[in-house]
């Protein structure tokens, strides 16, 4: 996904994030940035779950939140 146009959706979607997963601090929303790789590493962190489980949770998430894509820059995975 561009990173302008997640940049310019990123204060809504933190709202949704926040209330997804509570023990998130604005500090980690701020470090996040709508960048996929940093919200499973603060879910992990905060929320004391494995990686898969993280991974598990953020997808849901985004299902249920079709307008939601977070930029994931790893090689090969495609976002859109």
């Amino acid at each position: 996904m561009n990173q302008d146009r997640i940049r310019g959706q990123w204060k809504q979607v933190k709202g949704k994030i926040k209330e997804q997963w509570g023990r998130l601090t604005e500090d980690d929303l701020d470090v996040i940035a709508g960048k996929r790789d940093q919200l499973l590493g603060r879910i992990q962190q905060r929320h004391g779950v494995a990686r898969d489980e993280a991974d598990r949770q953020v997808r849901s998430f985004e299902d249920h939140n079709p307008d939601v894509r977070l930029d994931d820059d790893r090689p090969g995975r495609n976002v859109g």
